[in-house]
C-alpha cells in the first residue's frame, strides 16, 4: 500500500491573533505509488502584505519539504482568498472578505477545516460582509 505524504504539510497555518489576509489552497502530491492525492489548505499571516506574499510563502515551505525529501513533487493552486480575524483571547474566527487578485475563497471550505483545528473554540464563522 502506498503511504500517503498529504498528512505531513498542516491543513491549516494561520497566525494566533489578529486580522490578516488569508488564502485557500489546493495542495497535490504524489504518494509514494505515484497516484495523486490532494487536500485543500489554509495559510493566512499579517507579516504578508498582499495574498500573493502568502503564495509565496508556501510555495518556499513547499520546496523545504522537497528540499528535506518528505515529499516528492508537489502542485498548488490557489482557490481563493479573503480575511480572519482572529481573536485568541475570545476563541472565535471570523472569515470574511476576498483577494483581489485571486478571487473570494469558499470560505464555508475554509470555516470548515478551522474549525477541524480549533476544535475547543466558542465561535468559527463567515460572511461575505466587509472586505
Amino acid at each position: 500500500m502506498a503511504s500517503s505524504v498529504i498528512p505531513q504539510v498542516p491543513d491549516v497555518d494561520i497566525d494566533p491573533n489578529g486580522v490578516f489576509k488569508y488564502i485557500l489552497i489546493k495542495l497535490t502530491c504524489p504518494n509514494s505509488g505515484g497516484q495523486l492525492e490532494e487536500k485543500n489548505i489554509v495559510r493566512g499571516y499579517a507579516s504578508c502584505s498582499y495574498h500573493s506574499d502568502i503564495n509565496d510563502k508556501v510555495t518556499e515551505e513547499l520546496q523545504d519539504l522537497k528540499s528535506s525529501k518528505v515529499i516528492r513533487d508537489w502542485r498548488t493552486k490557489v482557490l481563493g482568498g479573503g480575511r480572519i480575524n482572529h481573536d485568541c483571547s475570545s476563541k472565535v474566527i471570523k472569515v470574511y472578505g476576498y483577494s483581489q487578485g485571486y478571487g473570494k475563497a469558499d470560505h464555508e471550505v475554509t470555516v470548515e477545516l478551522l474549525k477541524q483545528k480549533y476544535t475547543g473554540y466558542n465561535s468559527i464563522s463567515w460572511s461575505d460582509e466587509g472586505y
